[in-house]
């Protein structure tokens, strides 16, 4: 009789053992599971030379997991996981073992900066943008700009870059040539980098036109579409525009664009050109009055063309107009054929 109660006792405690032991594995696995079945995606670092136990304490804080002992316990059982440095994009639907796999595969976020060159702007903007949004200062990013060393090595990489650039009057080698767009790359990037990278677009843009169709060199082509940038805003008038260019050289007369005259003294197109600055002896200003110009293209581009000017420098409207007068506070241009026409324009615009 008491052999019967003690096998009784052994099996209900047995029972009991085998219970807690399957309650056991089950809160094990279930505080293995992810926080919510929502997805909510959270930004985790995870630090150089960072210890496991530092690490899945930094998990808990961040509200990812549901129990640091039980993932410390999944840890000495899986020895072989190798937590990995970095930054990492989380999700509080992901269960403990995700999280650690991802951790461990090392895939981190890689960091980036996205920053947007827009076009019609000049090599001063360029400067502050890339001061802006890299550890640079302004007097390394001009070093490289005038490194003729480096000016030299893109030349040599690039058809679409001559020896046009290396004139001593120009301001800046590579203006008109960082093609206008949004970049993303390393926030570690080094400033040749970024010039290359921005290279390389432009060689892919430009390698979609006909640049051989007209007589004249890219170089050229790119400092009337400079200009074409600053004085036209709609396919048409840039079109025009163009053509207004081609007709004043034909003639043998000056461009008369003020633009061009606010990149030689170098004034922003806010400010107000004195007599002065429009009779400056310049090879970028195709003032009238510096008649040194006269019938000329600017030495180099004013600013980083569109696409769009490229193009209606490459298609220009056909019309015969002479002249224009761009309203910089509504956009619009108005085009005459005469100067009296001119004149008339502009009294009425004002």
């Amino acid at each position: 009789m008491k052999k019967i109660r003690l096998k009784k006792k052994v099996i209900v405690l047995g029972i009991v053992f085998l219970i807690f032991v399957f309650l056991i594995i089950g809160l094990y696995g279930y505080s293995l599971k992810s926080i919510s079945k929502e997805s909510e995606v959270v930004s985790f670092q995870v630090q150089n030379g960072a210890s496991k136990v530092s690490i899945v304490e930094d998990l808990k804080k961040a509200g990812l997991i549901r129990s640091k002992t039980s993932l410390l316990i999944y840890l000495f059982l899986n020895s072989n996981i190798n937590l990995q440095a970095g930054k990492y994009e989380l999700n509080r639907n992901m269960s403990a073992v995700e999280i650690l796999k991802k951790i461990g595969s090392g895939h981190a976020k890689t960091e980036s900066v996205k920053f947007t060159f827009v076009e019609g702007k000049n090599m001063t903007h360029f400067i502050q943008l890339i001061e802006d949004n890299f550890s640079y200062t302004e007097a390394e990013i001009k070093e490289v700009l005038s490194s003729k060393e480096f000016i030299q090595e893109l030349i040599n990489k690039y058809d679409f870059l001559t020896d046009e650039v290396l004139n001593v009057n120009i301001y800046y080698a590579l203006e008109g040539y960082l093609f206008p767009d949004t970049y993303e790359m390393s926030p570690k990037a080094s400033i040749k980098e970024i010039i290359i990278k921005m290279l390389d677009n432009t060689k892919v843009k430009l390698e979609s036109l006909d640049l051989n169709s007209m007589d004249y060199t890219i170089h050229e082509i790119l400092a009337m579409a400079s200009i074409v940038e600053l004085e036209a805003v709609s396919e048409s008038d840039r079109e025009r525009v163009a053509q207004v260019i081609f007709k004043r050289l034909e003639m043998g007369k000056g461009l008369g664009m003020d633009v061009t005259t606010y990149y030689a003294v170098k004034k922003s197109l806010g400010e107000t050109l004195t007599m002065n600055d429009l009779r400056t002896v310049n090879p970028y200003n195709t003032s009238e009055s510096n008649a040194s110009m006269s019938g000329k293209i600017p030495v180099g581009p004013i600013c980083n063309p569109s696409l769009m000017s490229i193009k209606a420098v490459l298609n220009p409207s056909d019309t015969n107009y002479v002249y224009f007068y761009a309203n910089i506070r509504t956009h619009e241009v108005f085009f005459a054929n005469t100067y009296e026409e001119f004149i008339a324009i502009q009294r009425e615009v004002g």
